[in-house]
């Protein structure tokens, strides 16, 4: 059990740093540079990118090393992002160049220690995945929305505080991360060369219906929804609403907070015996969410619904993961 305890701990960390980067970066990108929302979309993607071009490489490679190596090395290489930050803005030589290589830095970190996590997940779950994955989600949303909270406070305490704390954090999962026993079957285990390793993953995902499906949904998830939040949200907020960090902050928040509660309310009543239909149903009503907070004029019915689109972000997450945690052989 002490397994699952360091590996919540590891994960809890992970997003509270994840969190008060979500508004952070867009802050300084945003509001503290005050670039145009062009520059504010490629910023955003320079931090997507590296996931998006290394997150199978980075599968791979916890398949052939294991999950607690390689999620220990990639985060070793986080807790150095925010230190350059630190470093940047206390000699007052923070550009929007020096962002992008920010950008680079933590994409490349986190396209490695996200599947080496998730793979990470079922060595410690113990044979109830379904339920890890929901106190996993749980974990990772209250993290987040921890974040957001002292991301919150950049406008008062200024950003080099915020960013101590996030690189912090991060060193905090590396050692819980550390503190997970290792297991043997990977020193056992054939190494495929890489391109073979791919092509393994490829064939174990198209070969059943259930996992092509969240693939595909997946990948409508990242064309439909994260433009609009990463990039929509921190400008709707400056240009609509002339709002500060706090502002941004609580929309973030808020949205967590939605994944947060019924990610709550799915352990409260159970294993959902119909995670695809709940899948569906939760889409249909977060893609109303998302059309309805572009037509609104006051911020806080923007807020209410942002709690609306993460209720429905916490079901379709933790039903996806759920149902790919389940399909995939070992």
């Amino acid at each position: 059990m002490r397994s699952i305890h360091y590996y919540l701990l590891g994960t809890g960390s992970w997003f509270i740093a994840f969190g008060i980067q979500g508004v952070l970066f867009a802050w300084l990108v945003a509001m503290e540079l005050r670039v145009s929302a062009e520059w504010v979309g490629i910023a955003q993607m320079t931090l997507l990118l590296p996931g998006t071009l290394l997150i199978l490489i980075g599968g791979s490679y916890a398949d052939r090393f294991g999950g607690r190596r390689v999620t220990v090395l990639a985060q070793a290489l986080a807790v150095i992002g925010p230190l350059f930050l630190v470093w940047l803005l206390l000699r007052d030589e923070l550009t929007y160049s020096s962002m992008l290589v920010y950008a680079v830095l933590m994409g490349c970190a986190t396209a490695f220690v996200t599947p080496a996590r998730d793979g990470l997940l079922n060595e410690v779950a113990e044979g109830r995945v379904q339920r890890t994955v929901m106190l996993v989600s749980m974990v990772q949303f209250g993290g987040q929305l921890l974040g957001f909270s002292l991301a919150a406070t950049s406008d008062a305490v200024g950003p080099v505080p915020v960013l101590l704390a996030q690189s912090g954090l991060l060193a905090v999962g590396l050692l819980m991360f550390f503190a997970i026993p290792p297991r043997s079957t990977h020193a056992s285990r054939p190494t495929a060369r890489l391109v073979a390793s791919l092509l393994e993953g490829a064939r174990t995902v198209f070969s059943s219906a259930s996992m092509q499906v969240i693939v595909v949904q997946n990948l409508a998830m990242a064309l439909f929804f994260m433009g609009s939040f990463v990039v929509t949200l921190p400008l709707l907020v400056r240009d609509v609403f002339a709002g500060s960090s706090t502002d941004l902050a609580l929309m973030n928040g808020v949205n967590s907070f939605g994944l947060l509660s019924s990610i709550v309310l799915l352990l409260r009543f159970g294993d959902v015996q119909r995670p695809g239909r709940a899948l569906i149903s939760a889409h249909v009503v977060g893609s109303v969410a998302l059309a309805s907070v572009g037509l609104v004029g006051e911020f806080m019915h923007a807020v209410a619904i942002m709690l609306v689109w993460g209720m429905c972000g916490g079901i379709a997450m933790a039903m996806s993961r759920t149902i790919m945690q389940e399909q995939a052989p070992h």
